[in-house]
């Protein structure tokens, strides 16, 4: 399991997750957005992402969950979380698919924020 948490400031939380929803899938030929959902209560939102793609390093497929929360026009939050990249049964091995999937997110998101 990879995590990567960055607070985002001065961006428009709608677009953000759209842009995001588009260049995840981009970025790999096997990526693609497996679910969604989104909560709102007041001035509070909250989006949650899953995504997954191959990997060959492992031959498996991975996870990768983002969630953003907003309060009003608080900075957004973001947490990006990997996971799925093991073979093993009893402990975790072959980790860099995970880690590979996160830096590709992180590589984007940094894109982005340039624009």
């Amino acid at each position: 399991m990879a995590i990567f948490e960055k607070t985002i400031r001065n961006k428009n939380f709608d677009k953000l997750l759209r842009k995001l929803e588009q260049e995840i899938p981009d970025s790999s030929w096997s990526a693609d957005l497996e679910a969604g959902s989104d909560f709102k209560e007041g001035d509070a939102r909250c989006s949650v992402r899953v995504f997954e793609r191959y990997s060959m390093m492992g031959g498996n497929r991975l996870s990768l969950t983002l969630t953003m929360f907003q309060n009003a026009d608080s900075p957004v939050r973001l947490s990006a979380i990997t996971a799925g990249g093991s073979q093993a049964v009893f402990f975790k091995v072959n980790t860099l698919g995970e880690e590979s999937f996160l830096n590709d997110v992180k590589d984007l998101l940094e894109e982005i924020l340039e624009e």
